[in-house]
């Protein structure tokens, strides 16, 4: 544990949490690491609602001060810390081009990554419910448009998505991709501008942070997980996603 005054609560299932992560490590942020453990429902208790009333992860405790939504958590961090320029480019059209991407993500990257997952993953794994044929098709439907607009609008020509130079968007966007190569689906396979993206993206915050943040995730589906909590449990049946 870190004597740093800043604490980050966090899962590394979770696709946020896992950009703050990278985040702070790539730029040798000194914190606190609390661990949560989602599926046991941690981020459920009264306790941690002291933190974070969402009961959400990633959480963020600075001193007095709290804080949650992992791309307010990334901006805060790069402005407190000053963090190298590219993260968060001063430049007023690289910033834009980060904020309009941060902007666009919460509607299409984060879902239909995340049904991806949802539907190839946990409800198989964690609620024994395989997803009809025809509703997995619409959900990778659904992702290759977000991909196809991620590969055309957000990157086009550039190696990243606001110029030459890594920033928090290109971050916010790998962590929801790799979830979807948990899921089994080879995102990069017939996609090579993605995948020499992705790959400079690896290579900007290091090869080896990248894969100890994602080795969870990566294994999901091999793993044996314990009975989920009732409340936890409901809270997922009572999902969306969860319905045909």
């Amino acid at each position: 544990m870190s004597s740093s005054e800043l604490t980050l609560y966090l899962d590394l299932l979770s696709q946020p949490c896992r950009s703050v992560y990278i985040f702070t490590r790539a730029n040798k942020i000194p914190f606190n690491h609390c661990k949560l453990q989602l599926l046991k429902g941690e981020h459920l208790t009264q306790e941690f609602g002291k933190v974070n009333a969402l009961h959400k992860v990633p959480a963020l405790k600075d001193g007095d001060f709290t804080m949650a939504e992992s791309t307010a958590i990334l901006l805060y961090l790069a402005r407190k810390y000053k963090t190298p320029d590219h993260w968060y480019p001063s430049d007023l059209q690289k910033r834009a081009r980060v904020d309009e991407y941060l902007a666009w993500q919460h509607t299409n990257t984060r879902p239909n990554s995340a049904k991806v997952f949802w539907t190839k993953c946990v409800s198989p794994t964690l609620l024994g419910k395989e997803a009809p044929r025809e509703k997995l098709d619409a959900v990778l439907a659904d992702f290759n448009t977000t991909m196809k607009n991620l590969e055309e609008k957000f990157l086009g020509n550039k190696p990243f998505i606001a110029g030459d130079e890594i920033s928090v968007a290109d971050l916010v966007a790998i962590v929801e991709i790799m979830q979807v190569i948990a899921g089994g689906v080879n995102v990069f396979e017939e996609r090579p501008k993605l995948g020499a993206w992705k790959q400079q993206v690896v290579e900007a915050v290091g090869e080896d942070l990248f894969q100890e943040a994602h080795e969870w995730i990566l294994s999901f589906s091999k793993q044996k997980f314990e009975p989920l909590p009732a409340e936890l449990l409901q809270r997922l049946k009572s999902s969306p996603l969860y319905k045909d």
